[in-house]
């Protein structure tokens, strides 16, 4: 079963003084726990970057072999048919790995539910910036460490900054900062909500997001 909650957020400007508007999410989230679907999102999402492309070759792929080393009976050895038998030096391999896909399947309604149960849950790490990508014009990473610390934000912990664009500014303001993270509202995920102790949106990725993920 999943309840609508609604949450109301105060945007801030890029000094740090609060915004004469109100942004709102409405997010489904479910009763129990949704643990399990965020699971199987992380699980997704790193399958689906796994090439899969590591390969071995059995013994009938090994180049050589087709002559019978030695006669079956009379020698006094175990008996052999090829020189490429997995037991061999230079034979092939048995139950080896061969070229497969990683990627998992989860319909579209369950990514969802998943990705709204986390925003709901991480509701208290969220900072709405009004117009970052617009105001924010020098690509100066001292110009993005001063907005951090107006509006009291720890650079020092792992934080999300999730904007309608990447602005050239604002990449080239947060390339050098390895705790921050710049992502686009269209490309919002479930393992970099998990790994942000601190989330910034823009009104217009709120937007985005209720667009997309929302409906």
């Amino acid at each position: 079963m999943t309840v609508q909650k609604f949450i109301a957020y105060n945007p801030v400007d890029l000094n740090g003084k609060q915004v004469d508007s109100t942004q709102e999410l409405k997010l489904n989230v479910l009763e129990t726990s949704g643990n399990y679907l965020l699971h199987k999102d992380v699980l997704r999402h790193f399958g689906s970057q796994r090439q899969g492309t590591v390969s071995t070759k059995t013994r009938s792929e090994v180049r050589g072999g087709g002559r019978k080393p030695w006669q079956q009976k009379g020698t006094g050895r175990a008996r052999a048919g090829s020189n490429r038998s997995p037991l061999w030096k230079g034979g092939g391999v048995t139950f080896g790995p061969k070229p497969r896909k990683f990627s998992m399947k989860l319909n579209k309604k369950e990514r969802r539910l998943a990705l709204q149960t986390l925003l709901y849950n991480k509701k208290n790490s969220i900072l709405i910036l009004e117009n970052l990508e617009n105001d924010l014009t020098e690509s100066k990473t001292k110009t993005f460490l001063q907005v951090c610390k107006n509006c009291e934000i720890n650079v020092d912990q792992k934080l999300l900054v999730v904007v309608s664009k990447k602005t050239t500014a604002l990449k080239l303001a947060t390339q050098n900062l390895k705790t921050v993270e710049l992502i686009s509202a269209s490309h919002l995920n479930t393992l970099s909500l998990l790994k942000a102790k601190q989330i910034i949106l823009t009104p217009a990725a709120i937007n985005i997001i209720k667009e997309i993920y929302c409906e």
